[in-house]
């Protein structure tokens, strides 16, 4: 009989969240297991613990938005590194499902005048989405105050106490903070358009000498959207993302199910690197970056060819 091919242990690092859906489906539904590779799921607090454990190797796999691998790569993270970053995305998860959430006596995003706004980060994550909303409603970065309140769980959870008066949320958060009276002001569809969020990432390094953890990684996530997608299994995802988002009521799951498995605007079925939401990505940054620079090389911050090889029997 063949040998069977080894099977290889990842540390994957990802913000807290029900969007980690496809994750918590590829692990119990087996994908994993399949395609030959066993992680274990890690939870950072902010870009900095994700992308510095990526440089030292406690990680070797981060769902993260793609706007922070360019700016890594731009020089324009929050932090520097002993040695040059070798960042990129292999794969791409969803645009982001983002909404601007203000609190429920902000009625507009022109309310936002003199008021506090968290982020991750000044300088990467979804900033330069929430400071193209707020320019595109005629508000300057000076006018409104900023708060560093870490990833979208803590963000969230700063907003629900009411620290602050706006934030950029992912879904379900979004849905969760509606259900609590606050309001969605903008999504980063209406405002932007096509947008590349979250994207599967690692070192060249890395990828480059485990190639065959690379592409299991992207077949088993692949699978488990598509198990999720699935209409006859909606039920057992809403029963999946209730069982690892706490607090989360029955109807805040199905609307949350209902947003992140749409057909079309849903999370990727095929997990691509989107060109025209990489682009968006690339443009918004090549704007609002510092210093501002014309991004123009995709392949600066993108891979294809482990997405190539996962997508062939």
């Amino acid at each position: 009989m063949p040998t069977p091919a080894p099977v290889h242990p990842l540390q994957v690092v990802s913000f807290g969240g029900g969007f980690n859906l496809p994750l918590w489906a590829a692990r119990d539904r087996g994908f994993f297991a399949q395609h030959r590779v066993n992680p274990t799921l890690h939870i950072t607090p902010d870009s900095r613990g994700l992308f510095g454990g990526l440089m030292d190797g406690r990680y070797q796999v981060a769902i993260t938005a793609l706007d922070n691998i360019v700016a890594y790569q731009e020089g324009q993270g929050e932090q520097r590194f002993a040695t040059a970053p070798d960042f990129f995305a292999f794969m791409g998860s969803d645009d982001g499902f983002l909404s601007l959430v203000g609190a429920p006596d902000v009625a507009s995003i022109a309310d936002l005048r003199g008021k506090t706004v968290s982020v991750d980060a000044m300088s990467n994550g979804f900033s330069l989405v929430l400071r193209e909303m707020l320019a595109r409603h005629g508000l300057k970065d000076s006018d409104v105050q900023w708060a560093r309140a870490g990833g979208t769980d803590r963000r969230f959870a700063a907003l629900m106490e009411r620290q602050h008066s706006a934030t950029m949320l992912r879904a379900p958060f979004d849905i969760q903070a509606q259900a609590r009276g606050f309001r969605v002001l903008a999504t980063t569809a209406e405002v932007i358009g096509p947008y590349l969020g979250i994207c599967g990432a690692a070192r060249r390094s890395w990828a480059q000498a485990n190639r065959d953890a690379t592409v299991g990684f992207i077949r088993a996530y692949r699978d488990g959207i598509r198990w999720l997608k699935m209409p006859t299994n909606r039920e057992a995802a809403i029963t999946l993302l209730q069982a690892n988002q706490s607090g989360l009521s029955r109807e805040v799951a199905q609307a949350s199910c209902e947003r992140m498995l749409h057909p079309l605007r849903g999370f990727f079925s095929d997990v691509p690197l989107d060109p025209q939401g990489v682009r968006a990505v690339m443009d918004l940054r090549s704007r609002l970056g510092e210093p501002p620079r014309a991004l123009t090389d995709p392949n600066r911050y993108t891979d294809n060819s482990y997405w190539m090889q996962a997508m062939q029997a």
